[in-house]
């Protein structure tokens, strides 16, 4: 049988089916099959909104996008190369993802009457069979039944063999794209080492899926994608949440404090608190609460008494939070506020991103209560914007929110990480004694920065008290008067916009300093924006891009900026909350882009605005 190999630069794969199929685990395992090969990637993972929807139905489909390249990559695609559709349902809620010329590759065991019907197709319409794939190149497979031949000789219930499914498909296209399947047999020992039956049929269902594409004489090509040209060091692959943890860790660390969590588990915020909670060997101490209330008041607590204390949840939890996040404010302690956001309002969309939290953020508590916010824009950057928040509360003596969402929680990529020297310092300055002059501690006496004294409760001499009333100044007395509230209100805001003198300068990520036009991103719109303006600055256009990490206070800069072009654009997937603050700001006609489906902003959608408006 002859064979070739094609090379590509760029591949596009979404894994579909039930969420029982394993979608989720067999993308993680291509995916880290990736990473150690060299290539640039980055994923999405869709997961089902409803937690059991039933089997075969459009709701429980569950999704695993993922691309890799041998160029940079800085988005999971727009559109997919592959589609393994491991049911009706799953080919039906992918259609439109699917470039024209794709493969589409499917378990024919999952388009019977049963499942057609499931997913909604007509009485007797089948797509496998109607011709409405005829753009596609449709690879066909019975994976259902060539898994349990594979298994024929297991004693085990045709349920746990059909739980084998996902490795007959990663099998598959681990000999599809050349690849060694050393990593995920290394993964199945490592998880099933002690239950001989699940691990031996893993094993086993996987060969059988290389074999069948080794074997068939129907699929004469295979593809190889090169080792991308990336800056030299040591990688690994991360995922947000995973980065967050560990910057948090890290700035523990580099502060000499230890790091303590008060939690509630919330999606897609709840993988912090797990990964978080491994580390106990780093001193690192995990409480989950019995509601939001009680966890950031753990968080507040562990910050008194002198602890790196963060708390961590998505706008459903922000919301409960906001009336000790103000009580946070009035005492001015240091403390790190996490949103993972997620679709709303209410519940919303539990398992779909969105950015509409951050009208939230800046103006979601009663009283004037201004916060430092500060957002991270792709998996691997949690790390250094988690870093840079804890940085600013325990040195500014403010809590700090820190914005990520569910695109970037649960996205990955990789990601070439610091040693603790490369790491800025994080210098902590407990008051531990009165100084000359003093007769007792006045715990709003505040420094050049405005921030107050951090006194570590017991130290002798320094017996203080704090709470929710109003302050008096330099004092710390409960005040009611008039002319003081006005001065405490306006110093607590001159504290935070006085950030601004110790924050960087806002750079341009690519494009010309001067121009037709500015796009300012923040958040996970990063990839989507980059790719857009390289593209549109390869074709001539005068367009740049600058992304905020810094987003209360904005970089003092940030208005001379913006008044160096002459159309200032800003993506978002909400419905245009940074748009307003922006013109609130710099009185500046920003134009809105706004996307809110639960999905991201694709490159190709912003080419086309961004053309419109030019």
């Amino acid at each position: 049988m002859n064979r070739k190999d094609e090379l590509l630069q760029d591949v596009v794969i979404k894994f579909a089916g039930d969420s029982g199929d394993g979608m989720q685990l067999t993308g993680s395992q291509f995916t880290n099959n990736t990473a150690l090969m060299g290539m640039d990637l980055a994923t999405f993972p869709d997961f089902p909104a409803e937690i059991r929807a039933p089997l075969g139905t459009i709701p429980g489909v569950s999704g695993f996008q993922l691309r890799f390249s041998s160029s940079p990559v800085y988005t999971p695609g727009d559109e997919c190369d592959v589609l393994v559709a491991m049911n009706a349902a799953a080919l039906k809620t992918n259609m439109k993802m699917i470039k024209k010329g794709g493969k589409i590759i499917v378990n024919t065991d999952g388009f019977d009457a049963k499942n057609l019907r499931l997913a909604n197709y007509a009485e007797g319409d089948n797509p496998l069979e109607n011709n409405s794939l005829a753009s596609y190149e449709v690879i066909k497979m019975d994976v259902t039944k060539m898994t349990r031949e594979a298994l024929k000789d297991f004693a085990m219930g045709t349920k746990e063999k059909d739980r084998a499914k996902n490795m007959f498909v990663l099998g598959f296209l681990y000999w599809m794209y050349n690849r060694e399947m050393d990593s995920t047999i290394s993964f199945l020992k490592d998880k099933f080492g002690k239950k001989d039956d699940i691990l031996n049929s893993n094993l086993k269902v996987l060969q059988a899926g290389y074999n069948f594409g080794d074997t068939t004489e129907t699929f004469t090509t295979r593809y190889k994608v090169e080792k991308a040209k990336m800056e030299p060091g040591t990688y690994r692959s991360i995922m947000g949440n995973q980065a967050l943890a560990y910057g948090l860790i890290a700035a523990s660390q580099k502060s000499g404090l230890p790091l303590f969590l008060g939690s509630y588990p919330i999606t897609p915020a709840s993988d912090i608190l797990h990964e978080l909670s491994r580390y106990k060997n780093f001193g690192v101490r995990t409480f989950q609460a019995e509601d939001e209330i009680a966890a950031i008041s753990s968080a507040i607590g562990a910050s008194y008494g002198g602890s790196l204390a963060v708390t961590t949840s998505s706008g459903p939890g922000i919301a409960l939070k906001g009336e000790a996040m103000g009580l946070a404010v009035m005492m001015e302690i240091p403390l790190v506020i996490v949103n993972v956001q997620r679709g709303g309002p209410s519940t919303g969309l539990p398992t779909k991103t969105e950015q509409s939290d951050l009208m939230q953020a800046y103006y979601g508590r009663n009283g004037e209560c201004p916060m430092p916010i500060v957002s991270a824009s792709t998996p691997s950057d949690c790390f250094a914007t988690v870093y840079e928040a804890a940085k600013i509360a325990v040195q500014h003596m403010t809590p700090v929110i820190c914005l990520t969402d569910g695109y970037i929680a649960n996205g990955a990529e990789p990601w070439k990480f610091p040693t603790s020297a490369d790491l800025e310092e994080i210098k902590v300055n407990f008051k531990k004694q009165l100084d000359e002059g003093e007769e007792k501690l006045l715990p709003y006496q505040r420094d050049e920065k405005l921030s107050r004294p951090w006194a570590i409760p017991g130290t002798p001499g320094l017996e203080h008290r704090i709470g929710g009333l109003e302050k008096q100044d330099i004092t710390g007395n409960v005040s009611y008067d008039p002319d003081n509230h006005q001065h405490m209100v306006n110093v607590r805001q001159a504290k935070v916009d006085k950030l601004a003198d110790y924050i960087p300068e806002q750079k341009l990520d690519s494009g010309p300093a001067k121009g037709k036009m500015l796009v300012i991103g923040w958040g996970s719109t990063y990839g989507a924006i980059k790719s857009a303006c390289a593209e549109l600055q390869a074709e001539g256009y005068e367009v740049a891009h600058a992304h905020l990490r810094h987003i209360r206070p904005f970089p003092r800069n940030l208005g001379n900026l913006i008044r160096n072009y002459e159309k200032v654009l800003i993506p978002e997937i909400n419905n245009g909350q940074l748009v307003k603050i922006i013109r609130d700001q710099y009185l500046v006609d920003a134009i809105p882009f706004n996307k809110v489906m639960g999905i991201p902003i694709t490159k190709s959608e912003l080419v086309a605005k961004i053309k419109t408006i030019i």
